[in-house]
């Protein structure tokens, strides 16, 4: 993989972008197994009837991720083996619960289950600017970044002032620090760029600056947010070789 190198010379729309950013902005299925011996019986007579043997639980991990509909499984790309799943709890509900997975020869493990914000008014199939709204789908993690220092993570990571945020949140909550470390989700953005880079393919009109940032306490502008221990826990985990994705949308959505 080629490394993007994020230079120190920062574009002027660097600082612009962040303004703009509207901020705030398992478990396996079980099989079963019986081994029944042949000829041994109760009493150890021959003929007749055997004893059965205790039935045996089996943990087997899941070949395709847990909670997705046929449509939504099909976006995931064959070669990922990293899938940080986010369910919201309901179409209009800014709460969310996020999963890491990770992908073996075994199947689809889950690690821990965070808590997680989303958009103020919750998710659409179709994001615009402004809407207030998280995008359903998903979309490849490869670009991180923040205020703070690179906390370990394998993925590109960009230290720069254009991260500073201040302000107060829906709830009145102080928005400082909700960028100390961001991952940029390539939903209408250039991938191997910063996540300050401001390129919208898709045009201004669909938004964009759409993170995953560190949780502010109440709900965003269209981003999912974790606590700051689980963003370093995540940035630490992601790994470009395993070609991550986010899986984000409302349950319902997610099982279509």
């Amino acid at each position: 993989m080629i490394t993007p190198t994020y230079g120190a010379v920062r574009r002027p729309v660097a600082v612009l972008a962040v303004s703009l950013v509207l901020v705030g902005c398992g478990g396996g299925t079980v099989a079963t197994s019986d081994q029944r011996p042949g000829t041994t019986s109760v009493n150890g007579s021959a003929g007749a009837s055997p004893t059965p043997a205790p039935r045996v639980a089996l943990s087997v991990a899941p070949q395709q991720l847990p909670g997705l509909g046929s449509k939504t499984w099909a976006k995931v790309p064959p070669k990922t083996r990293q899938a940080l799943v986010v369910t919201g709890r309901g179409k209009n509900s800014s709460t969310s619960t996020a999963v890491l997975y990770e992908r073996t020869e075994s199947g689809w493990h889950a690690g821990a289950s965070w808590p997680a914000h989303n958009a103020f008014k919750g998710w659409t199939d179709h994001h615009r600017a402004g809407d207030l709204r998280s995008p359903i789908g998903v979309y490849p993690l490869t670009d991180a970044g923040g205020l703070r220092a690179d906390p370990g993570t394998s993925l590109p990571y960009d230290q720069s002032g254009g991260f500073s945020i201040g302000g107060t949140g829906f709830e009145g909550e102080p928005l400082a620090g909700s960028f100390d470390y961001v991952v940029a989700i390539n939903y209408n953005r250039q991938a191997g760029t910063t996540p300050l880079d401001w390129t919208r393919p898709l045009g201004a009109g669909r938004g964009g600056g759409i993170w995953l940032h560190v949780d502010h306490g109440g709900p965003t502008q269209g981003c999912v947010s974790l606590r700051k221990k689980h963003m370093k826990e995540l940035l630490r985990a992601l790994d470009p070789d395993r070609d991550p994705v986010i899986v984000m949308g409302n349950a319902a959505a997610l099982r279509r």
